[in-house]
């Protein structure tokens, strides 16, 4: 009897080493007993009945998985044109989209995607090319391949989840982004050519908007200045002219006043009124005095009245 006891211990022995299974930080497991889906394990050391009772499928869930969709062909490939995509005005150009997606985590998820992640590939990849052709057919060759790498992955990334959703493979697309688009070979060199073109284009546009800013600029600038100027023009013609009125209004209230003592006083007035005026004509050289014209006889017009200095 005590080989059978070395027997079973040795079976139990070896069914608990056979057993033991090690999930990755990085993993999840489905166990399945007898093909039906017993469990799902979480990250750590776990044990499951070994001789083929449980299988156990590890699922590395934190992987981005990158899968390239489309063609680009390659240096001296004699066939590098394989599955050129149409445009709406009837061109060719060639695309290949990088798409990356991860398992989905939830129990539901880690068991579609154990049903299906043999075709998981393939599925997105038509789905994928089905939409990418989709775009460029909707779009003008020089639209394509100005706007692409923007609008491509856009567009991929709003369409595809539902496009691959009814085939429940369990996965969430993480991101979308254009390894290559441009012309066939063939005739690159001369969209290579419209490309620099419409490049300087856009760049002298560019320095001519600049241009016109800076002269806009300059003309605010200089219509503020002048307003500003003329603001104080206005301001000081009207202090001076408010000046000029109240000193108006109190000669005449002072001639009021003093004509009443001396009749003669409007007469004093105007001749001071003259003064001035003819102290102004002289310093601006528009009167000359005949002071040194006057001799013993009189004033003498022999001499040349010498004309202003202007």
């Amino acid at each position: 009897m005590r080989w059978i006891r070395w027997i079973v211990g040795i079976l139990i022995s070896l069914s608990v080493i056979l057993g033991l299974t090690q999930v990755r930080p990085e993993e999840q497991a489905i166990v399945r007993r007898f093909g039906a889906i017993v469990d799902i394990w979480q990250p750590g050391l776990h044990w499951a009945i070994p001789w083929g009772v449980d299988r156990v499928d590890r699922i590395q869930v934190a992987t981005v998985r990158n899968l390239l969709v489309g063609q680009r062909p390659l240096p001296n490939d004699p066939n590098p044109a394989v599955g050129p995509l149409l445009t709406a005005d009837q061109n060719l150009i060639q695309a290949q989209l990088s798409i990356e997606y991860s398992i989905d985590s939830t129990p539901e998820g880690l068991l579609d995607y154990l049903r299906h992640r043999d075709q998981a590939d393939l599925l997105v990849a038509r789905a994928a090319e089905s939409l990418m052709a989709e775009w460029v057919a909707s779009q003008d060759v020089d639209s394509a391949l100005l706007t692409g790498n923007v609008e491509l992955p856009r567009w991929v990334m709003a369409e595809l989840p539902s496009r691959i959703e009814p085939f429940q493979l369990g996965i969430q697309v993480q991101q979308a982004s254009v390894n290559y688009l441009a012309p066939p070979d063939e005739v690159k060199a001369a969209f290579d050519d419209v490309n620099r073109a419409q490049t300087s284009i856009r760049t002298q546009e560019y320095r001519a908007r600049q241009e016109a800013d800076v002269r806009l600029r300059f003309a605010q600038s200089e219509v503020f200045r002048q307003k500003q100027l003329a603001d104080a023009y206005q301001a000081e013609q009207l202090t001076l002219a408010t000046a000029e009125a109240r000193a108006f209004l109190q000669r005449v209230e002072q001639y009021h006043r003093l004509r009443a003592e001396n009749p003669r006083i409007l007469e004093a007035i105007w001749w001071q009124e003259m003064g001035q005026f003819l102290t102004r004509m002289k310093s601006q050289g528009r009167i000359e005095l005949l002071d040194r014209a006057l001799g013993p006889n009189g004033l003498d017009f022999s001499q040349v009245i010498q004309p202003p200095k202007r």
